[in-house]
């Protein structure tokens, strides 16, 4: 409850407190669990607005990459919203909230949020497949990150993770290891809809297996 006092701050203030939490949470998943985490392609982010799209196989990084922009605008459910205290933050921090049940509807609402996030110079984060994913299911990407290429005209910074590995959904244990979250080249906007859909999977899906593989040897 500490916290309380950033719902009344200026929201880059309440942004700045958000990130040092997740630094925290960081430091702590480590000394407890033995989580480490490695960050690459750091230099792949660029300066100022765009669209960060990756891989969700855990809870982890949906707050382990807030540290790691300037100012993040995350993609989310509409549910979380919903939770006292918590989704009264999410508008604070002007997150994106997406009620999936709504098709059509719920892409130009996201769309409406995501440009005026991007004219505020913010990073626009979605996980293209719109729900955690187990290391070695196989990929379901749906239209939402395609649909924020085409009308953004911003890059695309792809990541890639092997976090499932040591923090498996629905399951409360935690295996210690190093968590590797990996940004790509970015990929510049200007593509077809479909071109790009196919470049996004394949680079996340490549790193992802390399990832999730190197992380397996080490477990």
């Amino acid at each position: 409850m500490l916290g309380a006092v950033f719902y009344f701050t200026p929201r880059k203030w309440s942004i700045r407190a958000l990130q040092v939490w997740a630094r925290s949470s960081l430091f702590w998943l480590r000394t407890i669990a033995g989580i480490r985490m490695e960050v690459r392609g750091e230099e792949n982010i660029p300066q100022g607005a765009c669209l960060v799209a990756g891989k969700h196989q855990s809870f982890w990084e949906t707050y382990a990459i807030l540290p790691l922009l300037d100012d993040p605008a995350m993609v989310l459910k509409r549910e979380l919203t919903y939770i006292p205290f918590f989704g009264w933050f999410i508008y604070k921090f002007r997150m994106i909230p997406v009620e999936r049940s709504a098709g059509t509807r719920a892409l130009r609402t996201m769309i409406g949020a995501a440009e005026k996030a991007i004219a505020m110079g913010r990073q626009v984060v979605i996980m293209p497949e719109g729900t955690r994913r187990a290391p070695d299911d196989p990929p379901d990407y749906k239209p939402g990150a395609a649909a924020l290429y085409g009308k953004l005209d911003v890059p695309c910074v792809p990541f890639a993770l092997n976090s499932g590995l040591f923090w498996p959904r629905r399951q409360f244990l935690r295996w210690p290891g190093t968590v590797v979250i990996s940004f790509l080249p970015p990929i510049p906007p200007g593509l077809d809809r479909k071109a790009f859909q196919s470049r996004l999977e394949t680079m996340i899906e490549t790193e992802t297996a390399r990832l999730v593989a190197e992380g397996r040897l080490g477990i």
